[in-house]
């Protein structure tokens, strides 16, 4: 191990004992000075966390998009470690964040759907009673957020939070229940230039290869350039790419439209000028952090809540799309850029879920993850360490006890299908992985479907008849993973 791994652990540990009860900060500091010369910095890492809103693990160039330009995201990508079998906790947003922010899974934490104006629950000529709507996180839960910040960081949250009811507008934090009660010091709660910020008026058109004006991006800029004399956190959250779809970068839109077949859907160049606009506000970002000098010892990691859109995003080659279970619903873009650790260009095939992002976030600034209920640290995948245990028996879970579409369900396509480009039913279900092996559990009927992801990762070929013990092994499985989280389930309708 090296001199710099060295005090990074060290005087870390002696961080986590001084939060368990050390008595004052003096033995802390004494205690480091003999490791540590005078002059030398917090060894703990920066970390900065960038999440898009709905965007496809396939809809990068750097993940194998043909026709969108994400130079930044790219440069971010071959400067580091590219996960390629990222999976989202949920296929929806909020539950998808409390996850990410948590460590636990959507079914331990209530949270498997969107929260809305008023409580309630779903109400539709459906077979299935849902659960109730989740409204607001409860505001004791551990949070990324909590634990930096006891551990001295500094924290920033920016942009969509979508954890608590919709407060004055859609999307509005409630007091009380916004990223200020969760261990963030600095909020920025703006729209940027997302088309929720039009407010019925839609500005004009930006000229030739430019990009509207931001203010998110600013305020987070912002955050960046302060001279920060100990380590921060940055969770800037974006509001792209959700719909509606709208961009002002009306070149980039007919750019995009001369090249998509003929008698696609429109929306899908001006979702893809949208993609390109989040690219340029990340690019700010990152080189906001590069002039300042610290990014050597910044960790940067890029994702998404859960997979692509079904009208926008080519999930391809995997099937379904946000809002269900199968692969393109839950597969997202994984990006992490640490210079001083991650070996640029480097790539890892480990299956990683949004619940292991808290753990990695708390082990990376030397905090004991165990919070994290749900997650598992991919810290040492990106130390160039062998993991604690292999792929090979990590399971994976996913419960989503809804209907979606909550508009339009019953003129929705019945069935999920592969790069169609159109919205699907989606009915309540849960899912298991195991390696290789996937269960998906339809609650309608009390159905399941078996999947070989190696051989077929288009999820066409249900082997559940085939392969009946696995299934009902899987699904036992599955019961009892949810029954320990206490997850909340549909019930027939009396």
């Amino acid at each position: 191990m090296n001199d710099r791994k060295q005090i990074h652990l060290v005087v870390n540990r002696l961080a986590v004992r001084h939060l368990a009860g050390m008595k004052t900060l003096r033995n802390l500091v004494i205690a480091a000075a003999f490791l540590v010369p005078a002059a030398a910095k917090d060894p703990r890492p920066n970390i900065i966390v960038l999440l898009a809103d709905d965007l496809g693990w396939h809809d990068l160039a750097c993940t194998g998009h043909g026709q969108h330009r994400t130079p930044n995201l790219d440069r971010l990508a071959a400067a580091g470690m590219q996960f390629t079998d990222a999976n989202a906790a949920a296929p929806i947003c909020s539950a998808s964040r409390a996850a990410l922010l948590t460590g636990r899974s959507p079914a331990r934490l209530k949270y498997e759907f969107v929260p809305k104006f008023e409580t309630g629950r779903q109400k539709g000529p459906w077979p299935l009673v849902t659960p109730d709507y989740p409204t607001e996180l409860p505001s004791d839960t551990p949070t990324v957020g909590n634990a930096l910040k006891a551990a001295g960081y500094a924290t920033a949250f920016a942009g969509k939070w979508h954890l608590n009811r919709h407060q004055g507008r859609y999307l509005g934090w409630r007091p009380g229940h916004g990223p200020e009660s969760f261990g963030f010091d600095h909020c920025i709660d703006d729209l940027g230039a997302h088309p929720y910020s039009y407010g019925g008026k839609t500005p004009p058109p930006v000229d030739g290869d430019s990009f509207p004006a931001d203010r998110l991006t600013d305020g987070a800029v912002g955050f960046l350039r302060r001279d920060h004399d100990r380590p921060f956190l940055l969770w800037m959250s974006y509001y792209q790419v959700h719909d509606p779809f709208h961009s002002r970068c009306a070149d980039r839109i007919a750019w995009h439209q001369a090249r998509l077949p003929v008698g696609a859907d429109p929306k899908r160049a001006r979702y893809a000028a949208m993609v390109e606009t989040l690219d340029h506000e990340v690019g700010r970002l990152l080189d906001a952090i590069d002039a300042t000098g610290k990014a050597k010892d910044t960790l940067v990691i890029f994702t998404s809540d859960n997979g692509g859109h079904p009208e926008v995003s080519a999930n391809g080659p995997l099937r379904g799309s946000k809002w269900n279970l199968y692969q393109g619903g839950l597969r997202v873009p994984w990006l992490v850029r640490w210079p001083a650790v991650v070996k640029a260009g480097s790539r890892c095939a480990d299956p990683v879920i949004g619940s292991d992002l808290a753990a990695t976030l708390l082990a990376a600034a030397g905090i004991d993850p165990a919070q994290a209920t749900d997650g598992r640290s991919f810290l040492p995948q990106l130390e160039g360490r062998a993991p604690e245990s292999t792929s090979l028996d990590r399971e994976l879970v996913w419960h989503f006890p809804f209907y979606q579409p909550e508009t339009g369900f019953e003129k929705a396509k019945r069935d999920i299908g592969v790069n169609d480009f159109a919205v699907s039913q989606t009915r309540p279900q849960s899912a298991l992985r195991q390696g290789r092996w996937k269960l998906v559990h339809h609650y309608e009927g009390s159905r399941d479907e078996l999947f070989d992801l190696a051989a077929d990762p288009s999820e066409q070929k249900d082997l559940s008849r085939q392969e009946p013990q696995r299934a009902a092994a899987m699904r036992e499985r599955l019961f009892s993973q949810l029954s320990d989280a206490g997850a909340r389930m549909p019930r027939p309708r009396p």
